[in-house]
């Protein structure tokens, strides 16, 4: 257990910084795994919701009044939103954002990260998504992005969206659109009291998944499922797209058997093990993690061992 502590503490460490997107997001001093101020869900409740699938293919986006589902959570107001994205297509960049509506209202969000066992790994509070102004394709919201490392052998993470009583509770101011327009087109902003946003358990959420090179937060067990198949909690909805037209077969070659890697040189060995140990030193697991997949793919047997020592030494 406290070698896994000390991996996350690596990997947020090395990551928090890299993750800090171009405009300006809220406040972000805090710990995404320490799951302790997020609700508790008991498995049951989470294994009735029907959790959406995301890919990298088109956003998803759902309006709660009519896509949000019923979780009765102490903690939880209203409507919560449940998408599934797949977790072996490398480090993932997932992007939240909420609508202001024509109400001038808006859905403040808190997401939490559940890896394919449903165990809660990281807490994004509503403090997370902060305001960002109009622009040209995209109207007022709030809006976080989060970069997340899925541990090794997961097929799926899950991504819970809700609101809570304190954050009903709470405003958002927003940019007047005269101020807005003033500001594009280079005019001076007028002295305009700007409008509020009130929050509800009503609105517009939408989530973009993309693949990503800077991460930030391991999310499940560091070496992988104990089983060999894909892992499955919950129900699943099929995804929300036109099925494209039938196409005729074309022929495709057999792949090729794959080749049997041969004993890697004691050089090639040496080099990945001390790179291997640098980059845990330096609280650069990810840096760690894929230099180890590539030395065993080159055949090494000392690397893993390599590494797990090297991670028991930061503990």
């Amino acid at each position: 257990m406290k070698m896994k502590k000390s991996l996350v503490a690596l990997c947020l460490s090395a990551g928090l910084l890299a993750s800090a997107p171009a405009v300006t997001f809220a406040n972000v001093n805090f710990v995404p795994q320490n799951t302790t101020s997020a609700p508790a869900i008991p498995a049951a409740a989470l294994q009735q919701l029907v959790w959406t699938p995301v890919d990298q293919s088109k956003p998803q986006t759902t309006q709660l009044s009519t896509g949000g589902q019923q979780l009765n959570v102490p903690g939880i107001s209203g409507p919560v939103v449940a998408y599934s994205v797949p977790a072996n297509i490398g480090e993932l960049t997932l992007t939240l954002s909420s609508e202001v509506n024509k109400q001038t209202s808006v859905f403040a969000p808190n997401v939490l990260i559940l890896d394919q066992k449903m165990t809660p790994s990281a807490f994004f509070p509503s403090e997370y998504f902060s305001y960002q102004e109009p622009g040209v394709m995209s109207a007022d919201r709030l809006e976080g992005v989060m970069r997340l490392t899925p541990a090794l052998g997961q097929q799926k993470l899950y991504v819970l969206v809700f609101t809570t009583e304190k954050d009903l509770q709470q405003t958002t101011t927003l940019l007047d659109p005269a101020k807005a327009y003033a500001k594009g087109v280079g005019n001076a902003v007028p002295d305009i009291p700007d409008p509020i946003a009130r929050h509800t358990t009503d609105g517009v959420v939408k989530l973009k998944v993309s693949t990503s090179s800077a991460s930030s937060v391991l999310v499940g067990p560091l070496f992988g499922s104990s089983g060999n198949g894909p892992v499955t909690v919950g129900n699943t909805a099929a995804p929300v797209y036109a099925a494209p037209a039938a196409a005729a077969p074309v022929a495709t070659a057999a792949p090729a058997p794959a080749k049997k890697a041969e004993p890697v040189l004691n050089d090639t060995e040496d080099y990945f093990n001390n790179a291997i140990k640098q980059a845990v030193k330096r609280g650069d697991v990810d840096k760690a993690l894929k230099l180890l997949d590539e030395a065993e793919r080159l055949g090494s047997t000392t690397a893993r061992s390599t590494f797990i020592s090297s991670v028991k030494g930061k503990g």
